[in-house]
């Protein structure tokens, strides 16, 4: 009976833990959801959250461009395209690109969460990536940043460079077999050198091989 009594209070105890503190990441999706609420209610008419589309959204991102701290240089600009100005100019600060896409992504994800459907998602549409994309554009050139695509790499291509991968590996254990050989037959090691210059006549200074 002690024993049963003695549980009992730890049992109680540990139900009465408070619950663990939310990320980070949880933390500011909450503050943007709410951020993009109030600034639906303070329009004229308010706009009630599950009411509005991308124009609201649009509006909302160039609404926040005047508390931006990145500096967008304009075309006129003779600092136009440099990554770092030597001196001040009176171009405009923006909303970097990669807030903004980070913006968007937790807005995106609080408004299902908060019973939105994913079909009538404002921050999910095209018009949203389309703009997001040209700001990205925009200020990669109006900054001097090079601004690339990148290229996800095909099925077949990674095929290829494992085939040429292994030949190559093939070809080292022979080089390595005629190494042996050459050595306990004596012959001149002249034709080892041949042998190395031909197989490696293909390589360029990364070890891969070279494909004009």
């Amino acid at each position: 009976m002690s024993v049963d009594r003695g549980k009992e209070p730890a049992e109680h105890g540990s139900s009465g833990d408070p619950p663990p503190s939310p990320s980070r990441y949880e933390s500011q999706k909450r503050r943007d959801w709410n951020t993009f609420g109030q600034y639906l209610r303070n329009l004229r008419p308010p706009v009630h959250i599950f009411q509005c589309n991308s124009n609201h959204v649009l509006e909302f991102l160039r609404y926040l461009d005047q508390f931006g701290k990145t500096k967008v240089h304009l075309q006129g600009c003779i600092f136009y395209g440099q990554p770092e100005p030597p001196a001040p100019c009176a171009c405009p600060l923006r909303q970097a690109w990669g807030s903004l896409d980070s913006l968007i992504g937790r807005l995106r994800a609080a408004y299902e969460e908060n019973g939105g459907s994913p079909e009538s998602n404002p921050f999910a549409t095209s018009v949203i990536r389309v703009y997001l994309r040209e700001v990205k554009e925009c200020q990669a050139k109006a900054r001097g940043i090079p601004y690339k695509k990148k290229k996800k790499a095909t099925k077949g291509g990674e095929d290829s460079r494992k085939r040429i991968h292994q030949d190559k590996t093939h070809q080292v254990m022979t080089l390595c077999f005629f190494h042996s050989w050459i050595g306990w037959t004596g012959h001149s090691s002249l034709s080892l050198f041949v042998i190395v210059i031909s197989s490696l006549i293909n390589l360029d200074s990364n070890g891969d091989l070279y494909q004009p």
